[in-house]
């Protein structure tokens, strides 16, 4: 089953990351919210750390037709090494995320810092208040 992806940092329209791997691979982009996660300064790039109470800000991509496996391996070696790796600074897990428009909300993969960086961040990191990277 081909999920959409919910971006929240460098990966959206108009950050370092989208040209190089989103630009013309996307039938369709919709702002979107992760409710459950609380979003923290990197720094550099954020990460998204579930935790309860929070909400992040990004936008729901979904990959244009006969390029999602691509795109899903392209964004793994981007965001992380591979499952369990204790290198990786991200997980990609499964989680609903809201449509900020009219529908009902969807399953997406998203991309959350790995429990050993989200450790350090709960204790040591900078939330960004607002759920918004845009807003930094």
């Amino acid at each position: 089953m081909s999920l959409r992806f919910f971006v929240y940092g460098t990966l959206l329209p108009g950050e370092a990351n989208h040209g190089p791997f989103l630009r013309g691979r996307t039938a369709a982009e919709e702002p979107g919210r992760l409710n459950g996660a609380v979003l923290y300064d990197g720094p550099g790039y954020p990460y998204a750390v579930e935790e309860r109470g929070g909400v992040v800000y990004g936008e729901l991509v979904t990959a244009l037709p006969g390029s999602y496996e691509e795109l899903l391996a392209d964004l793994d070696r981007l965001e992380y090494y591979a499952p369990g790796d204790p290198r990786s600074l991200y997980e990609r897990v499964e989680r609903e995320v809201h449509r900020n428009g009219a529908g009902p909300p969807v399953r997406a993969w998203v991309y959350v810092a790995a429990p050993a960086v989200a450790a350090r961040l709960r204790t040591r990191g900078k939330p960004i208040e607002s759920g918004d990277w845009r807003l930094r």
